[in-house]
């Protein structure tokens, strides 16, 4: 695959999670607890996800290429759609941001682009979902069972786009204006889950809850992106003393490097099931706005 240190990282925590609901998924079939099939599916839309943005799938076109923006600065990426590119080349021309700044722009643009990249991902398998079902003739109870989970990927499909549509919004006002100093999060993760969570059926209460939990959660993801940077310059330096032919200099390195590529893949799946978790969260409330 040619991934970075970083990549194999997160391809290891985003494996533990997907292992990790599917033995919870296997306790529930046992138990008969998903007759109409909507884990499973979700469960295999998660894999093809997966398997989609590290290049698993046998299509060469998708693997997303690899950008690590202290190793290859952001020029070795592309973000798929001219309206994100006019905004990057705006934002990188306008001198209203420090390097420091351009960097966390970038992770923004990339978060963007992955999340459409999900959505499609999902409003493909609808789409497949339902011409499977046009063509049933004779509609069952079982059918009927499955235009509710149909009725389900719809309301998750409204939710991404409304969660793309305010990313851009947001995309697009920060390129002309640059960043607000009294913004509340940077994190563009955070960011959607707080602007989603507004929107959601929360008490003020537990919207004041759902902030400081919000800011934890920042902090650890700052915390992760700190392991990461270090893990990518412990990948270069090992490269480097191998080339050397000191052995316990190289024994050291590699001892270093094992020890954060441990540290990022553990940080990387807390942060991947808090998001998961935080997310569910907000799907609730919105789910509750519409009944």
């Amino acid at each position: 695959l040619h991934l970075s240190a970083v990549k194999l990282a997160e391809l290891h925590s985003d494996l533990k999670i997907q292992e990790k609901d599917e033995l919870s998924w296997k306790k529930l079939k046992a138990e008969g607890l998903d007759e109409d099939g909507e884990k499973e599916a979700k469960l295999r839309r998660n894999l093809h996800v997966i398997m989609t943005k590290y290049g698993m799938n046998g299509k060469k076109d998708s693997q997303l290429v690899d950008t690590n923006y202290i190793k290859d600065g952001t020029e070795s990426d592309t973000l798929d759609d001219p309206r994100l590119e006019k905004l990057w080349s705006k934002a990188k021309t306008s001198g209203k941001f420090s390097d420091e700044e351009l960097d966390k722009l970038w992770r923004e643009f990339k978060h963007h682009k992955e999340k459409i990249r999900e959505y499609n991902i999902l409003l493909e398998t609808v789409s497949r979902t339902e011409d499977i079902y046009k063509n049933v003739i004779n509609p069952s109870e079982e059918t009927l069972v499955k235009e509710e989970i149909l009725h389900n990927k719809h309301r998750e499909l409204k939710e991404k786009l409304r969660s793309i549509n305010q990313g851009f919004e947001r995309l697009r006002k920060v390129s002309h204006q640059g960043y607000d100093t009294t913004s509340e999060f940077e994190e563009p993760r955070v960011i959607d889950l707080w602007d989603m969570a507004k929107s959601a059926n929360f008490t003020e209460k537990e919207l004041e809850s759902f902030r400081e939990e919000l800011k934890h959660f920042e902090a650890k993801i700052e915390k992760h992106h700190h392991y990461q940077k270090q893990l990518e310059i412990s990948h270069q330096k090992l490269k480097h003393v191998e080339g050397t032919g000191d052995k316990d200099h190289l024994n050291r390195n590699k001892e270093k490097y094992a020890m954060l590529q441990e540290k990022t893949k553990e940080l990387g799946y807390k942060v991947k099931k808090h998001l998961q978790d935080l997310s569910s969260r907000i799907s609730q409330g919105l789910q509750h706005n519409e009944l």
